[in-house]
């Protein structure tokens, strides 16, 4: 069935020509040399990803595989669905909180939280507490009633300050107005599993409290990286999202990302051509600029993947490298209106990533009106679809002329597997790009002297 279901989409592609010294010159673009200098260091560096992903080292590569969690997922999505909550609220941060929202922006009606119940078919509106500013919280507490609410609390160890916090805050409403035993029916745990060999989460106890139903995160996956894991799965399972079509779209799209090879392996392909943009080229930062309003969030996931896996003071070797590309997001065609003079005019020290999409679900016409108004007629009876992707090609260009290097992910339309196929396309282009700079991808050192402090000024211990 699910094989069935995959041949019934259409893949993304990627498209690097403008980002080639042919098209920007070679001070800007890679040329086919640079491409040959780096290829035996992709196959060499797909060699020891290979064998991690063997031994389990790193499991993100493997989620979609994992049948019986997405069972779990389903069947706890069937079951709360049966309770008519009105909300689903995420408590989560970083990792705990983007894929989901990057998910829900993409893959949901715009105004989906505006909506009335039928026009949700029947699924819970959705807030994602990413943060820990009192105003937005509270303002959330007062909007959504706890009867009507479920809330999924996602932290791996449980300890993450942010997230406790909001956690306690949650429980102490809820014991106060639905009372204890209510309580597992409005709230749901992620995170690590138990076992003798996993580190015992901070929330582990709080589930056998109450009775909570519990969802792991496979202990070698870390949260940037944990979108397809019972992290993102279940808030989209319950939201009605098709979690099928996405462990299609990650199928597919391992299958192209596990070959052997720089040209034909569109994952290590972008990685090499990112790494040599920072390394030779002076592109320093990388821009993801989506053109459709459903993926602006998945530039926001984007930047926490790429900034939090490659920015490390010190390589695998313990070398002072400082290493890393500065991921900026922005959204056509409203940054062409705030951004892209300095894209064009400022420092040519970026590499931009486009977002396309060539068919969007709506087709919108200009209707011939405002005869007042001279100089119309190239809009009149026009549709808004043919301006986006003529301002998406006049930024192109614009760029080329400019010698602004350019990357495109085009996406034949946007739905469940094809926005699968762009998450798992970036996280294993995020591995590759890892070991081309010899750093740790997979660790954040530099996250933890912060919280260490923060931890330290409201009186606690390391």
């Amino acid at each position: 069935m699910q094989k069935k279901k995959a041949s019934a989409y259409t893949d993304i592609r990627i498209d690097i020509s403008r980002a080639k010294s042919t098209v920007v010159g070679p001070e800007h673009g890679v040329t086919p040399g640079d491409l040959r200098e780096i290829e035996p260091e992709v196959l060499k560096a797909h060699k020891v990803l290979s064998a991690e992903r063997r031994q389990k080292k790193y499991g993100f590569y493997d989620l979609y595989k994992d049948k019986a969690t997405l069972k779990q997922v389903k069947d706890a999505a069937a079951h709360f669905s049966e309770m008519e909550y009105k909300n689903l609220v995420v408590l989560g941060i970083g990792g705990s909180a983007l894929g989901i929202t990057a998910l829900h922006t993409a893959l949901g009606d715009p105004y989906r939280n505006l909506s009335g119940r039928k026009a949700r078919k029947g699924r819970p509106r959705l807030f994602v507490m990413d943060n820990i500013d009192p105003v937005t919280f509270k303002a959330m507490m007062r909007l959504c009633k706890p009867e009507k609410t479920l809330y999924n609390v996602i932290s791996k160890s449980g300890g993450t300050a942010e997230t406790i916090s909001q956690l306690m805050i949650i429980v102490d409403m809820l014991e106060k107005q639905l009372g204890a035993d209510a309580i597992k029916d409005h709230l749901v745990v992620t995170t690590s599993p138990r076992g003798e060999n996993a580190p015992k989460s901070l929330l582990h106890p709080v589930a056998d409290a109450y009775d909570l139903v519990s969802f792991d995160i496979p202990l070698n996956v870390g949260g940037r990286f944990s979108v397809f894991s019972p992290v993102g799965m279940f808030p989209a399972a319950l939201l009605g999202m098709d979690v099928d079509a996405m462990a299609a779209g990650c199928a597919a799209m391992d299958k192209q990302c596990s070959r052997s090879s720089l040209l034909e392996n569109p994952a290590y392909l972008r990685a090499a051509v990112q790494y040599l943009m920072d390394t030779r080229k002076g592109k320093v930062m990388s821009v993801m600029m989506p053109y459709a309003d459903g993926l602006r969030d998945v530039a926001d996931w984007y930047r926490q993947l790429w900034a939090e896996s490659l920015g490390k003071r010190y390589d695998l070797d313990k070398n002072e490298v400082y290493a890393g590309q500065t991921p900026i997001k922005a959204l056509g065609a409203t940054d062409q209106h705030s951004q892209v003079q300095l894209y064009r005019e400022g420092p040519n020290n970026k590499i931009f990533n486009i977002l396309e999409v060539k068919r969007f679900a709506s087709t919108l016409r200009i209707p011939d009106v405002l005869p007042q108004i001279k100089g119309l007629d190239y809009l009149r009876n026009a549709t808004m679809n043919k301006l986006m992707a003529a301002e998406l090609q006049g930024t192109l260009d614009a760029l080329k002329v400019s010698r602004r290097p350019a990357m495109r992910i085009i996406l034949p339309a946007v739905n469940a597997y094809t926005v699968a196929q762009v998450l798992y396309l970036l996280e294993v282009e995020t591995a590759m790009a890892g070991r081309l700079y010899h750093v740790n991808t997979f660790d954040q050192p530099g996250v933890e002297e912060g919280k260490i402090i923060a931890r330290r000024l409201m009186g606690g211990d390391r």
